[in-house]
């Protein structure tokens, strides 16, 4: 796991081992082991390294391949790299070192960009093909690692992060309007957009190519891979997809746990962190594991339970895990903003500062640490969403439902009166159209309640968990982290994308609709209704972790914020968003945002999600990348 940066000059003026070197200084907290450059005229690539297999020299990066054709520089874990590498020894190919980075090499060198399909991992990749001077950059199928890239006139440059990017001189900053507009929409990005003009993320699951000597060099894109949620043919016989879970799920993790370091595990108190575990710890006597909680004594209603630690503690016990543990309070939310911001980028899905303390808590004992994230998205965690469109009549009535539900932060119709002062240059951004482009690849004619909960779990994978998977990304390796995925693994996922519905979710046909930011235990009584995703997940996880636990309600990791915004923290959020200039409203309009913020200090809506994400995007705008 590390780092990865690189410029090309599209005019051949040669790259500056400086610029180069500023570039991965910008994200040397991804690499602290160690540092690398390589630079050939008008290309460089450079790297940080986190060493967690084979921790010799020989791991060191830009790797070179034996017949000096090809110049890596990657980031990642590829757990199926000893099975390629037997295939690639048998074909000729010889290895000098016991790294998956050399792997990945080779792979490409022999199977050109057919090897990304056949890579079973995370990882973000840059390879320049010195004979035929292209350059290669990937990024793994669920977008586990992030890859950003930017074109300014002749330079073209590319990095893990964006600020290895912004490290190089000359590079203009800029915020992009319509992709503020589309964050306060969704509190997530579904194009490749950033909050940076001409800012870019490679989506998951794509490869670019830039050809620099061509007449007009230019990046293209092309999608190797994508989700594919469908019913199987034929009859279902449930206890044998159960079995097959729990032989994939055993693998996945099994998998995942190859490191020359310690690994260890986070342990919310819900069941995916707990099935990890449990399985994690008959490889690994006395795992360590971590867990972050809650100060509960300002909280009202349902975030009385957003505190997991006697669930987590009572599992630790029973898994015999050396565990850790730390309590949030709304002051460590103030204190942490400005450098998360830094981190994080650009904000996106939810509060995700307990994700950055959580990982720091996590790093002080490992490097490596096992998440649960994709366990919802792959079978089915949410039906309170799913069944927001469940049953529409079509497939353009399917994305006006659900579209409805997504607006986050801010409905529509206020979009225009919020963004008023910059309205001329985002009006011609339409939202909707935005939305609705997330299933271009996907057939659009649905006939079957199962078709619309499927193209609801597509939507989810592309959309909510890419945005997870980058947030995890950025703090974890905040710290020099690296998190991994055992859900993520590719035969699960090919698993859990032809397991039928009906093994998902058992009240399919029963449609019911809330607002999840509405105050009240309305919300807690709808959760208890319809308390029936991952039926399949909870059924087979029954072997590994106690009964309450997987029949438990799903519990986000989320703070109290709700009533911290108007309790604890109102001082704070009075002082950034209601006083002084904040920079904010030189994109927002002043009087219909005081509004919105007043209507959650008052009690009468609950805004928590989108006073945070003002207070992020505020200290983004004061941070260095305005």
């Amino acid at each position: 796991m590390c780092g990865i940066a690189g410029l090309i000059h599209t005019d051949s003026e040669p790259v500056s081992p400086v610029s180069l070197r500023r570039m991965t200084d910008a994200i040397a907290h991804r690499g602290p082991d160690g540092q690398g450059h390589w630079t050939e005229g008008g290309v460089g690539l450079g790297h940080r390294r986190l060493a967690i297999i084979d921790l010799s020299p020989a791991g060191h990066q830009p790797m070179i391949n034996a017949d000096h054709r090809f110049v890596l520089s990657y980031n990642g874990e590829v757990y199926n790299f000893r099975e390629l590498r037997t295939e690639l020894e048998a074909s000729g190919f010889w290895f000098r070192s016991a790294t998956d980075t050399e792997v990945v090499l080779n792979a490409l060198a022999a199977w050109g960009v057919q090897a990304l399909e056949r890579f079973n991992g995370m990882f973000a990749l840059a390879l320049w093909d010195r004979k035929e001077r292209r350059l290669l950059l990937a990024r793994d199928r669920y977008g586990v690692k992030p890859l950003y890239y930017s074109q300014q006139g002749s330079r073209f440059a590319f990095a893990s992060e964006q600020k290895a990017i912004l490290a190089v001189p000359g590079t203009e900053r800029r915020l992009d309007k319509p992709g503020l507009l589309e964050y306060f929409t969704f509190q997530n990005f579904f194009t490749d957009h950033t909050l940076l003009e001409g800012m870019r993320i490679l989506p998951a699951g794509h490869y670019a190519v830039l050809e620099p000597d061509t007449a007009q060099p230019h990046v293209r894109l092309t999608r190797y891979w994508d989700f594919h949620f469908c019913e199987p043919a034929g009859e279902v016989n449930a206890q044998e997809y159960r079995e097959e879970l729990g032989r994939l799920f055993q693998q996945a993790v099994n998998r995942q746990l190859l490191a020359d370091v310690e690994v260890g595990s986070y342990l919310s108190g819900g069941m995916d962190s707990g099935a990890i575990t449990a399985v994690a710890a008959r490889c690994y006597p006395y795992l360590k594991t971590f867990t972050c909680g809650f100060d509960l004594s300002s909280a009202s209603g349902i975030e009385l339970s957003f505190d997991e630690r006697v669930k987590a503690e009572a599992m630790s016990a029973r898994f015999k895990t050396e565990h850790y543990e730390m309590v949030l309070k709304a002051g460590d939310m103030e204190r942490v903003l400005p450098k998360l911001a830094w981190h994080l980028e650009e904000p996106r899905v939810g509060q995700s500062y307990p994700n950055y303390y959580a990982a720091q808590l996590a790093a002080k004992f490992v490097k490596v640490v096992m998440s649960g994230a994709g366990g919802d998205e792959l079978f089915g965690g949410y039906p309170w969403r799913y069944y927001r469109a469940a049953t529409a009549h079509d497939f353009e009535h399917y994305v006006d439902q659900y579209y409805v539900f997504w607006q986050r932060l801010v409905d529509n119709q206020l979009l225009q009166k919020l963004f008023a002062p910059i309205w001329p240059d985002v009006k011609h951004v339409w939202t909707r159209d935005i939305f609705r482009d997330v299933f271009r690849n996907q057939r659009t004619r649905l006939e079957h309640p199962e078709d619309y909960i499927n193209h609801s779990l597509y939507f989810e994978a592309k959309t909510f968990l890419h945005g997870l998977l980058v947030v995890e990304d950025k703090l974890s390796m905040a710290h020099s982290l690296e998190t991994r995925v055992p859900f993520l693994d590719n035969d699960l996922v090919d698993f859990a994308m032809r397991c039928p519905v009906s093994l998902k979710l058992n009240n399919l046909h029963e449609v019911m609709r809330i607002n999840e930011n509405e105050p009240g235990d309305k919300q807690g009584r709808y959760f208890l209704k319809t308390n029936d995703g991952k039926q399949i997940l909870r059924d087979t996880m029954r072997h590994y972790i106690p009964d309450d636990v997987a029949a438990g309600v799903k519990q986000g990791f989320s703070a109290p914020d709700a009533s911290w915004f108007k309790g604890e923290s109102i001082d704070y959020v009075r002082k950034q968003l209601l006083t002084g200039k904040p920079r904010i409203y030189e994109y927002l309009e002043r009087d219909v945002t005081h509004a919105l913020i007043n209507e959650h200090l008052s009690g009468e809506q609950n805004r928590r999600l989108f006073i945070w994400s003002l207070l992020n995007v505020e200290h983004w705008l004061a941070g260095s990348y305005a």
